[in-house]
């Protein structure tokens, strides 16, 4: 079967109280995720009012002069929480198309949440006073949704269904509202934001800024995700992963420049990383492992895979 697009799938399947949907979701969100790591999500929980309030609110942040914006970057968090300016974090090899500026919204967690680590407090914005409310509410319901995908996926590999829910809620996940500017020159290779794949569990990205996003299919071919405007396009990350012994599949992606007449515009991406609290094992569960599957991966937990992982893309200096 050759797929142009990435397969769309209904949360509210999953949500009924009809078993034969509820399995048809896990079913189907489980083997996409075997086959090409990206699913579109309908009927989720960010509706469209907050999703475009969102957008006017980090258009409206970005369109703050340099100096403003720098106020707002803290150097001492390594990027974890506000501004992160052009060109701190790169692909190998930086290229002037390359540039992004971006914000980071951090968990706010709940006050029983018992945490073994403190998350660093979210920065407020004076010029946008309901930038960080519209941003958490936000933040709380990809969260939310996030958590269902998850339920979904343990019932998939068969574990107890709420097996996430304990790392995933209160969990070091970001919001990440990224501003590419207008493209002024042919870049010399470089596309918005080069071939890699996530870090965190799963990613969930609004269809609205899902332009110019391409999956690398198992046979190697690049396909184009194009989502309708009210899906979340929602990918399985590294720490999955490994945690499913590659029974889930991390995708390779891309987001590829826009067509020349279009350069002018720029483009607004909003992703959310779901990251789990950081002790949870990564450990290859047994219910992935098997003599044709043998354990792939050491024993880690999330908060040393992360650690390892931002050294290696210059996040952290070791």
């Amino acid at each position: 079967m050759s797929m142009t697009n990435i397969p769309s799938v209904n949360l509210s399947d999953f949500l009924s109280d009809d078993p034969k949907r509820k399995q048809k979701f896990v079913n189907e969100i489980g083997s996409a995720y075997e086959e090409i790591g990206f699913v579109a999500l309908n009927h989720h929980f960010l509706d469209e009012k907050l999703a475009e309030e969102l957008y006017s609110q980090v258009k409206a942040f970005f369109e703050l002069s340099e100096e403003t914006k720098k106020r707002y970057e803290r150097e001492d968090l390594g990027g974890q929480r506000g501004y992160v300016s052009f060109g701190k974090e790169h692909a190998k090899g930086k290229k002037e198309g390359d540039l992004k500026e971006f914000w980071h919204f951090g968990q706010e967690p709940a006050q029983d949440a018992n945490l073994t680590e403190d998350y660093p407090d979210n920065i407020h914005i004076e010029e946008l006073p309901q930038f960080n409310e519209v941003g958490m509410q936000a933040y709380k319901m990809l969260e939310k949704t996030g958590i269902y995908v998850l339920r979904a996926l343990a019932l998939y590999v068969g574990l107890d269904e709420f097996y996430f829910d304990h790392w995933a809620s209160n969990g070091n996940s970001i919001l990440r509202p990224i501003h590419y500017p207008p493209i002024k020159t042919e870049p010399k290779g470089a596309v918005r934001a080069g071939a890699h794949g996530d870090i965190n569990l799963i990613t969930l990205l609004m269809g609205a800024s899902a332009g110019g996003l391409q999956v690398k299919r198992k046979d190697g071919e690049w396909i184009d995700a194009i989502p309708k405007q009210d899906e979340l396009v929602i990918n399985v990350g590294d720490m999955l992963e490994r945690h499913t012994n590659n029974k889930l599949k991390s995708t390779i992606h891309r987001v590829t420049n826009p067509p020349k007449d279009e350069w002018d515009k720029p483009r607004y991406s909003i992703p959310f990383f779901l990251h789990p609290r950081s002790e949870m094992p990564l450990d290859c569960l047994e219910e992935c492992t098997s003599e044709d599957n043998p354990k792939q991966y050491e024993d880690i937990t999330a908060g040393e895979f992360l650690t390892q992982r931002l050294i290696e893309i210059g996040l952290i200096k070791k």
